[in-house]
């Protein structure tokens, strides 16, 4: 049925049941942009957090499974291909995030024991004035070479530790910078 939210995921000539809590979906999401974790490591996160009997689905599925955990995250939207420009951080940006998708849910989404994926995503995709959808407007548009309006410079001036989105580094070139900064002194 269409206005189902789904619990299970199809693929293998088989239905699987699903972690759907909005919870273990950001776990996978934070994974992914952690730049620690190989692709790999990433994959295999995303089918444990997905999958509560992971290690019965055959190896020979694992790639449609693994498909099938994407296409579920990504709310059953289509993908163009193109790779857009990164505006958003799950992990830097989750103390604006949760006000924001609070104040379009009308409660505190952290409170209940159980809020499917799609329902959380649903909230996400209608935070309107926020200090959060303010930044991803402006992230955006910086991202596209947009020039900001006077008092959008302002605001990101004044704002620029939760507006710039940190580059994240990979525990190797941490220690690199630390080389580099113990030889230039």
């Amino acid at each position: 049925m269409i206005f189902d939210l789904p619990t299970a995921l199809e693929f293998g000539g088989r239905k699987w049941a699903i972690n759907s809590d909005y919870r273990d979906v950001l776990r996978t999401l934070t994974a992914f942009e952690d730049p620690n974790l190989e692709n790999e490591e990433k994959a295999y996160i995303c089918l444990h957090n997905t999958y509560p009997d992971l290690d019965e689905i055959p190896g020979e599925h694992l790639q449609a499974a693994f498909d099938a955990a994407v296409a579920f995250i990504d709310h059953g939207s289509a993908d163009d291909g193109r790779p857009s420009p990164r505006t958003m951080d799950w992990t830097q940006d989750a103390n604006l995030i949760f006000p924001a998708v609070n104040k379009a849910a009308g409660f505190e989404v952290r409170g209940v024991d159980y809020m499917h994926w799609w329902t959380f995503i649903g909230y996400f995709m209608e935070i309107r004035d926020t200090t959060y959808a303010t930044i991803l407007s402006l992230r955006g548009k910086k991202a596209r070479g947009k020039k900001l309006e006077k008092d959008e410079k302002e605001f990101w001036q004044h704002n620029r530790g939760l507006c710039e989105l940190q580059k994240r580094y990979t525990e190797e070139e941490l220690a690199e910078q630390e080389r580099l900064k113990a030889i230039l002194g």
